[in-house]
């Protein structure tokens, strides 16, 4: 089912960068999760669930719920769901801050989502956020297409793709998060059921940005819904399923990546000693070089890449990097 948010809640920002943050839990439970507040002189909002959104509130009493969850009885029908069509938006002036702080941890936004492709682990979010405020000081729907990154521009549209089974959905992406060191994206409810990642809880997928404004170019071109004809409905998304190897994909954590060779031996000699699990010293072609990546794994799913990551850190290390390969 869903993840736990077990980070504690971030501070009051100069703007909304409301996000979620996924961790293994109990089936139907999420702790509360990092998802930081809005600055002085936002209101209160009521959604049309009669929800009210006191902006002004700290994580802690902000939500009306402790735990997230998702709803109960069987999943929706997903027929009836139509996945968005990515078209070109004006940036929103919310949630787009330049850099901004989350818990310690320092993101820039990207100028544009365009070119970007990035493979590692979605999480997802449910009921607890269900009707309250996104980065983007949208009202937050489970059952709409979206998603939070932390990084790309909001609104953008991006193709999220489980590597375990080839399922794939369009998502808008609204909000900022995971703050979760070792998640990528965060999907709303039915784009979790639509690809699988409920009701496991997170999913190793690849994030393919679409740009509406060169669709031509968009990595994800092919596989994007067409546009509706005058007054009509969109037609449905053409997918063609990603090729998954085996049936299977794997989490590396990387600890280093060095151009120094000697360096490279030297970490990878370190976690040897500790025992840490399997390390690898792996080559990536860079401009006038390659770079040496220095790596643990494979490990074959999120709870175990988590745990290794707090043993990595306990070396004094810094906190490694998730490549799903």
């Amino acid at each position: 089912m869903s993840r736990a948010r077990w980070l504690a809640a971030a501070a009051v920002l100069a703007v909304l960068l409301a996000g979620c943050a996924g961790h293994p839990a109990r089936p139907g439970h999420r702790s509360a999760g990092a998802r930081p507040a809005a600055t002085a002189g936002a209101a209160s909002a009521r959604h049309a669930d009669g929800v009210r959104d006191d902006l002004s509130k700290d994580q802690r009493s902000r939500y009306r719920d402790g735990n997230d969850s998702v709803p109960s009885g069987p999943p929706p029908d997903l027929s009836r769901l139509a996945e968005p069509v990515p078209h070109v938006e004006p940036r929103s002036a919310y949630g787009n801050k330049s850099p901004y702080t989350v818990l310690g941890h320092t993101y820039r936004v990207l100028p544009s989502a365009k070119g970007y492709v990035e493979r590692g682990i979605a999480s997802f979010y449910g009921n607890k956020f269900h009707g309250y405020k996104t980065s983007s000081l949208e009202n937050y729907d489970m059952y709409q297409f979206s998603a939070a990154h932390k990084t790309l521009p909001l609104p953008s549209y991006a193709r999220v793709t489980n590597l375990a089974n080839g399922k794939s959905v369009i998502v808008r992406i609204n909000d900022r998060g995971p703050f979760h060191a070792n998640r990528l994206i965060d999907l709303s409810y039915v784009a979790a059921v639509k690809i699988g990642v409920w009701p496991g809880g997170t999913g190793m997928v690849e994030v393919r940005a679409i740009d509406p404004a060169d669709p031509d170019a968009s990595p994800a071109a092919s596989a994007t819904a067409h546009a509706p004809p005058a007054g009509g409905a969109a037609e449905p998304a053409v997918v063609s399923p990603v090729p998954v190897p085996g049936g299977a994909s794997a989490i590396y954590l990387q600890v280093g990546a060095f151009s120094d060779q000697g360096n490279a031996d030297r970490l990878a000699q370190r976690l040897r000693e500790a025992n840490i699990g399997p390390v690898q010293i792996s080559d990536k072609p860079a401009s006038g070089g390659s770079i040496r990546r220095v790596r643990v794994g494979p490990m074959s799913d999120a709870r175990q890449a988590d745990a290794m990551a707090g043993r990595i850190e306990a070396l004094g290390l810094p906190h490694p990097q998730v490549a799903v390969d």
